[in-house]
């Protein structure tokens, strides 16, 4: 597979790491995984709305980064399964730090986002709030 053109730089390499761990299926699998080693379809009835195609299409992208490893034991039908590597642990543990941090910080962005909604809301667009605005 080729590169994309860009990617040479810094910036966009690490852009186009964040873009794969950052989804919300890489981290939910990564999540799954983190329990051990998981079978295909164990992972597909795990996550609610996601489809099979998504669920390739994200294995897969893990599997490239190296991520995540894939198993075959080649029975009828083939039975793969799919476990964490050692450099996606290490992930986890970063994607567990920030699911604490947004457990942690819930009631305060809930309420961040009520009172922005109330003063967009009165003003008519957040462009409109004059940055004086007091908070309802």
């Amino acid at each position: 597979m080729t590169e994309r053109p860009g990617l040479e730089h810094p910036t966009c390499q690490q852009r186009d790491i964040l873009d794969r761990v950052g989804d919300k299926w890489s981290v939910l699998l990564l999540s799954l995984l983190d329990g051990g080693d998981r079978r295909y379809s164990e992972l597909h009835r795990a996550v609610d709305g996601l489809s099979q195609r998504m669920l390739t299409l994200t294995l897969r992208g893990l599997e490239r980064d190296g991520l995540v490893s894939r198993t075959v034991v080649p029975v009828t039908p083939p039975q793969v399964s799919y476990a964490l590597t050692p450099v996606g642990r290490d992930l986890h543990e970063q994607v567990t730090a920030f699911v604490t941090w947004a457990e942690r910080h819930r009631h305060h962005i809930a309420d961040s986002r009520a009172r922005f909604d109330a003063r967009t809301s009165v003003f008519g667009t957040a462009a409109d709030v004059p940055s004086s605005a007091p908070a309802p």
